[in-house]
């Protein structure tokens, strides 16, 4: 295969960049890539089409019965509510599992702002409950470096919003024996293993792979060209010896879909590099409070709820912001009901209500125009509220002291 037909395979990050057989509505939609997310739709991103278009398979009923016969509980709602609704290889994590073969998880955040918001946790909630249920270590990279490449910050600021997003994450309650955060500009000027792991993988992916990938050109700075290659080398447990003595280990990576470009990448370089491909499980977006065209923006304090927010502020928030999806008058509201396909706030409970019964109750009401759009929102912002102030008060109790711990490289305790 040539480097320009990888590249095609490789990237697709545009989901109109499909076969010529698409139609001309079809190829002007959906945009996803690890920068821009943005769809013409009021329902957003068809993630039907973007499986196609990324080649990853839909988590089914097949793989959904077989995590729970494996883990003997039921999987996590954001599983089975469709949230995190694609994967690649998870049947080989499940399968090594089974035999007792070990592997890690491993995510990340890219530390732009003081403050993370509500779709920050999705990933972390999410692996927090693998962790639990697996019993594995984890790894979480801090991207302070990408950040200063992308973003208008100094080095200085973006390693200190690294250490500020660490108390974020720390504070979702991961076990500090089995989770090691670490920090770009840390780690890799202090572990050869790490830098080695990155040399490798940049000499098996050439500038027309990046270019069809990402749709880098010749005005993009050197740094953002070779960056993938750092968000890629966690996936591989050669990076990580104090943890891992130098065995190879398989890698799981539950991650928001618009990562999954690093990750084609990077599975395409493991076998000429003689290691495992990490195996994925993709999430969608959680969109900004006015509405699913786009994700939310860190920068824009009006399209998300942050962790940092009030209950008031909250309150302010979802009355005032939160895309409806009602209708424009009371009697039509009764006669036709609600849309929950576009009602933010019913979205939004779709990841932090964890009451199956209740959520379908609430779904069945407003769709009847039973349920208003302010009774909605009122439900949704006593559930947002709640979550924000616990973890406000566990944040509070993570000191720096906790935080150097868990940022600490060092052996890892897990069962093998």
């Amino acid at each position: 295969m040539s480097e320009t037909e990888v590249a095609r395979d490789l990237g697709a990050a545009k989901i109109g960049d499909g076969p010529t057989t698409d139609s001309k509505e079809d190829q002007q939609e959906d945009v996803v890539d690890p920068w821009n997310v943005h769809s013409s739709s009021d329902t957003g991103i068809d993630y039907d089409k973007l499986i196609v278009r990324f080649g990853s398979s839909k988590i089914d009923r097949e793989l959904i019965d077989r995590m729970e016969a494996i883990i003997k509980q039921p999987v996590h709602h954001f599983i089975r509510r469709g949230l995190f609704f694609s994967h690649r290889d998870m049947h080989t994590i499940l399968t090594a599992y089974e035999n007792k073969t070990p592997f890690y998880l491993y995510t990340g955040r890219g530390p732009s702002s003081e403050a993370m918001h509500l779709g920050h946790l999705i990933p972390f909630i999410f692996t927090k409950w693998l962790q639990d249920v697996f019993d594995v270590p984890l790894v979480i990279q801090m991207t302070d470096d990408e950040k200063f490449l992308w973003k208008d910050l100094s080095v200085d600021e973006t390693h200190r919003l690294a250490y500020e997003n660490a108390k974020d994450i720390i504070a979702c309650g991961f076990d500090e024996d089995k989770t090691f955060i670490f920090s770009d500009y840390d780690y890799i000027g202090s572990s050869t293993d790490f830098y080695k792991t990155m040399c490798r993988i940049q000499k098996c992916v050439t500038f027309n792979q990046v270019k069809g990938i990402f749709g880098f050109d010749e005005s993009t700075s050197i740094g953002k060209i070779a960056f993938p290659a750092i968000q890629a080398a966690p996936s591989f447990s050669c990076a990580f010896p104090q943890i891992f003595g130098g065995r190879q280990i398989p890698c799981l990576i539950p991650c928001a879909i618009d990562q999954d470009p690093y990750f084609r990448m990077t599975r395409d370089v493991a076998p000429r590099l003689g290691l495992s491909k990490p195996a994925l499980l993709h999430s969608k977006f959680f969109p900004a409070l006015q509405g699913a065209r786009s994700k939310m923006s860190a920068s824009d304090p009006n399209s998300s709820v942050f962790l940092t927010d009030t209950p008031k502020q909250i309150k302010t928030k979802i009355n005032k912001y939160a895309f409806s999806g009602g209708r424009d008058t009371l009697e039509e509201h009764r006669q036709l009901g609600g849309n929950c396909d576009v009602d933010v706030s019913f979205q939004y409970l779709t990841f932090f209500l964890e009451d199956d019964e209740k959520l379908e109750k609430i779904r069945q009401d407003y769709s009847s125009g039973e349920l208003l759009t302010g009774h909605l929102k009122q439900e949704l912002i006593g559930v947002l509220q709640k979550i924000v102030a616990e973890h406000q008060a566990r944040r509070s109790q993570v000191t720096e002291e906790v935080v150097k711990r868990f940022m600490k490289p060092r052996k890892l305790k897990y069962n093998y």
